[in-house]
């Protein structure tokens, strides 16, 4: 037969089982209930029996229904006490439990045992007193150390040698006793801690802070369980807020019930224990943001001193966290001690949801365990047997549990790894290379002004310099841009000057067209250089003048008046004077044949 999905949820007065029977032939089924028990049967499904934590009443309000798309049977059974809440509807495990018996006949009866000892002593052998009598001595069998889920499993590892290194950090766990578990765990912690790895997480910081804003799915079911918390009379209300999959109910469904005969240490232990794996796997989520990867397993088994080491040591809530706080800063890729701090308030978080919460997050672990090779062994040790205890786990002891967490306080100077040094030491260390380096930009600074100051002196003179050496330049080029300017029109003048004029008769006159060259022959200077300018403008008025008055009076008295004014203005050299050279020889001056067609001074009268 096969025991088919279901699920029960309720509401004040009714309690509902939906049962999943897919291909099941509906017109034949049976449903019997009965105060705490409740049975189905639909071939080829059977629901052998399941114990309710409340009663269950028949009184003609019940209604069962079937949904042929689905493939469910949904049954509303009314409850006797209409409000009561029913407690752990969602631990189906425990609720697949066989009902206990509870019949008062003892479980051990003496019986008539006249007859049977008379036939064992008729049986019996005649004891032969002649026989050598070798005295007892007690043999004390090899030291077995147990360990696993309430210190119940021993000589596991000695079948699984090749599985050990991967899975746990302790080498020969069986003949290793408690004490020097823990020994040998604080040693190798201490080991392996970094002082590098962990302040380079310290300083540089901002991948943590990055991880340390994610919100696992307990955040907000807190959040929803505390805003209802005032509102809601019923005591236990936090299965509301932790739904379960359909594969973590197949989970639960697979499990066998089991009960567990637990003394009060061994019980703590499984206690102190659930807070450790608690806190690894906190971690785990919180660094992966909820993602699984190839390293989840290992984080939480690395993490947690209860499935590394087998720790069965723990004395005190204190001790476990300052355990998982060791091992935080010694083994991880992110070793910051606020992540501790994070994975120990979700911790207290998911307890104060309550056993379905805890149970959820057990069954996300035994599923990680499940998909890695070696860390199934965890499971058969660990795991499984917590995801059963759990459910059967009362609601008070759980939040007992919570509320000693909470009381409990983890700081950097009991991890005993001298953190507040370290940091102290490195921010003293920051704090001298920032001095330096400030010296360095000042004294840099300073260098740096003192060459300025020492180039803008010697820019200044240079600048000054260049500035006389300018104005001089400016001055020299001013001079011959004026004597370059004077010089060219004193040349204009000079052609014009020099031009032979045509007087009235057209006839070629050359006046000042000669030049005196100086008897020492060191330069030739030509008249009209050293003639100011000025007088040279007011000569060429003069003569533009005469040549006007000229042209209009008759032409003989313009002839002679032309002429005349020409003389007198400009003598003509005679003819026998002549210039020096530096040989002594004269040299007269000729007037050019040429006559120059643009000067004509003097117009005549065609119709004269």
């Amino acid at each position: 037969m096969i025991t088919p999905a279901f699920e029960l949820t309720q509401d004040p007065d009714f309690l509902t089982v939906k049962i999943r029977v897919p291909y099941a032939r509906a017109s034949e089924f049976d449903v019997y209930f009965e105060g705490e028990d409740f049975k189905f049967y639909a071939k080829p499904y059977f629901l052998r029996q399941l114990t309710l934590p409340g009663r269950i009443v028949e009184d003609g309000r019940e209604k069962a229904s079937y949904n042929t798309d689905e493939g469910t049977f949904t049954i509303r059974l009314p409850k006797e006490v209409p409000g009561q809440f029913f407690e752990g509807l969602d631990m189906l495990t425990s609720l697949l439990a066989p009902k206990k018996s509870r019949s008062a006949k003892p479980l051990v009866e003496e019986m008539d045992t006249t007859a049977s000892a008379e036939l064992c002593e008729e049986n019996e052998e005649e004891f032969d007193w002649e026989m050598e009598q070798i005295p007892y001595e007690e043999s004390t069998p090899p030291l077995q150390h147990p360990y696993g889920f309430g210190n119940l499993r021993s000589g596991v590892f000695q079948r699984l040698q090749d599985e050990l290194s991967d899975v746990i950090d302790i080498k020969d766990p069986d003949q290793t006793p408690a004490e020097e578990r823990r020994r040998k765990r604080l040693a190798a912690e201490a080991a392996k801690f970094e002082p590098d790895h962990y302040l380079a997480d310290f300083f540089e910081d901002e991948a943590i802070k990055h991880l340390l804003k994610y919100k696992p799915w307990w955040i907000d079911a807190h959040r929803k369980m505390t805003a209802l918390q005032g509102e809601s009379h019923q005591e236990h209300d936090s299965p509301a807020f932790v739904v379960f999959s359909e594969e973590e109910r197949e989970q639960m469904r697979k499990f066998t019930n089991k009960s567990y005969l637990l003394d009060k240490r061994s019980r703590r232990h499984v206690y102190l224990g659930l807070i450790d794996i608690l806190l690894a796997y906190c971690y785990e989520i919180c660094v992966n943001e909820g993602d699984k990867n190839v390293e989840s397993s290992w984080n939480i088994r690395k993490l947690s001193a209860t499935l590394c080491w087998l720790e069965v040591s723990f004395s005190s809530i204190h001790d476990v966290l300052v355990s998982f706080g060791r091992r935080v800063l010694c083994y991880p890729l992110y070793r910051h001690f606020g992540l501790v701090t994070r994975a120990f308030n979700d911790t207290v978080m998911i307890l104060q949801l309550g056993k379905a919460a805890v149970l959820k997050c057990l069954l996300d672990i035994h599923k990680i365990f499940m998909e890695s090779d070696p860390a199934y062994i965890l499971n058969d040790l660990f795991i499984t047997d917590y995801c059963i205890w759990i459910q059967k786990v009362k609601s008070k002891k759980l939040a007992a549990l919570c509320e000693s967490l909470q009381k409990t306080t983890l700081s950097k100077s009991h991890v005993g790894l001298e953190l507040e040094e370290l940091e102290a030491a490195a921010v003293l260390v920051q704090e001298e290379e920032k001095a330096l380096k400030a010296a360095g930009t000042v004294s840099k600074q300073q260098l740096l002004c003192s060459e300025s100051e020492t180039s803008d002196s010697e820019e200044s003179s240079s600048t000054s310099s260049s500035e006389t050496e300018g104005s001089d330049s400016d001055e020299q080029e001013s001079s011959t841009s004026e004597d370059g300017e004077i010089n060219s029109f004193q040349g204009t003048l000079q052609e014009e000057r020099t031009a032979p004029l045509i007087d009235c008769n057209g006839l070629r006159q050359g006046t000042n067209t000669w030049a005196t060259e100086v008897g020492d022959g060191k330069s030739k200077v030509s008249l009209q250089s050293t003639t100011p300018p000025g007088k040279l403008v007011e000569e060429l008025e003069m003569q533009i003048q005469s040549a006007m008055r000229l042209s209009e009076q008759p032409e003989g008295l313009a002839t002679a008046g032309c002429i005349s004014q020409e003389q007198e203005e400009n003598p003509v050299p005679e003819p026998d004077r002549f210039s020096e050279d530096a040989a002594g020889k004269g040299n007269f001056l000729e007037v050019s044949p040429k006559p120059n067609p643009l000067l004509f001074l003097c117009s005549t009268n065609e119709d004269e």
